[in-house]
């Protein structure tokens, strides 16, 4: 499988879409075959833009016809994810899923634990862990260069319009979208710290308002601070009413130094007190999600032939993966997000919305 192209679907058929298909078919991994949409007249102009011969209303009637890809794409409204993962799931097909994993935290352990049972790939696409700042922040806090971690701040100030409602009305309703810029955008940022400080979140305080979008049902502005297992703290700070928008920004403080991230004017990081290594996220591309999209391929390619099962791995504290012991060697080129990465940042996501509207600190529900 590694050696050739592989046939990739795409569920969804919007702007986040069609920047995956953009890359997808810029590169040489994958063969756009199919896209779907309950929206025909806008999946088939999609498919006339990406070249892509084949069109149905949903991944049902893609199954249904007998077509196997062997990736599928998910970039459909959050609480739809459940239902099509496990659909996948059940038909064998490694499934990538736009951020955030669901929902709601039920909805993905249920993801999670089809895929464990299955033994099929899922992945999260939190692109970000795959930017040359924060890939480099990440691995510096979990390599010990910064020395013990105290806290980590992270701040998103964008701004939307009202067409980001208008356009899309699902994002307004928590039905539909399950929160708002915290689980929307700044969940990003939340994975890439959690991911860098290792270990598990415990408990959260937050506070969420509806500054400008006061007609919707989800927020525009959330503020929480996540407890860690270790004793650090992670706050967050996630907007869309900043205006103008202005960089995203991550900074790691340790015992022995800083990390400081920012996604302008070009995605860097920058440390105080201390010389770290600037390691380079895997995977060729010119942007996170470029690599992001090709390092799942990568992870899909290395699979064990149909009827072997996967061999197991163990986590290492820098987040690598290595063989459990007695096992044979596993692939060198694991994906950054597997969907049980993913299960700790709704969770604490879950928490803040709860303190929210308890006025308490909440335990983080893992």
């Amino acid at each position: 499988m590694s050696g050739r192209r592989l046939d990739l679907a795409i569920a969804g058929c919007g702007d986040i879409a069609a920047y995956v298909a953009g890359f997808a078919r810029a590169g040489r991994g994958f063969r756009l075959v199919a896209c779907c949409d309950p929206a025909t007249g806008r999946a088939a102009q999609f498919a006339r833009r990406f070249g892509i011969s084949h069109v149905y209303a949903g991944i049902g009637e893609m199954l249904a016809a007998g077509l196997r890809p062997d990736v599928l794409y998910l970039a459909v409204p959050h609480h739809l994810h459940r239902e099509l993962a496990l659909q996948a799931i059940a038909a064998g097909i490694p499934t990538l899923l736009e951020k955030p994993l669901a929902a709601t935290l039920s909805d993905g352990v249920d993801i999670v634990a089809a895929a464990q049972a299955a033994e099929v790939k899922v992945g999260v696409n939190y692109q970000y862990r795959y930017d040359t700042g924060c890939y480099a922040l990440a691995r510096a806090a979990q390599s010990g260069s910064l020395g013990e971690i105290y806290y980590a701040r992270c701040n998103l100030p964008w701004h939307r319009e009202a067409h980001y409602f208008a356009g899309a009305p699902w994002h307004a309703q928590l039905a539909t979208a399950g929160g708002g810029t915290l689980l929307t955008q700044g969940s990003h940022m939340v994975d890439v710290a959690l991911w860098a400080l290792g270990g598990r979140p415990t408990a959260a305080l937050g506070v969420t308002r509806q500054r400008v979008f006061t007609g919707t049902e989800v927020e525009d502005l959330a503020m929480g601070v996540v407890e860690m297992a270790s004793g650090a703290l992670v706050e967050i700070c996630s907007s869309m009413v900043s205006r103008p928008g202005q960089a995203l920004t991550i900074e790691i403080y340790g015992s022995r130094g800083t990390g400081l991230y920012s996604n302008r004017p070009w995605p860097h990081v920058r440390f105080r007190g201390v010389r770290a290594a600037r390691q380079i996220p895997p995977g060729r591309g010119i942007h996170a999600l470029q690599r992001s999209l090709m390092g799942f391929r990568a992870w899909i390619a290395d699979q064990p032939p149909a009827g072997e099962p996967p061999r197991a791995v163990a986590p290492t504290p820098t987040g690598e993966r290595t063989p459990a012991a007695g096992q044979a060697p596993t692939s060198a080129r694991p994906y950054l997000t597997p969907a049980e990465e993913a299960l700790p940042v709704l969770a604490a996501v879950d928490a803040i919305y709860r303190s929210s509207r308890s006025g308490r600190r909440e335990e983080v529900a893992l």
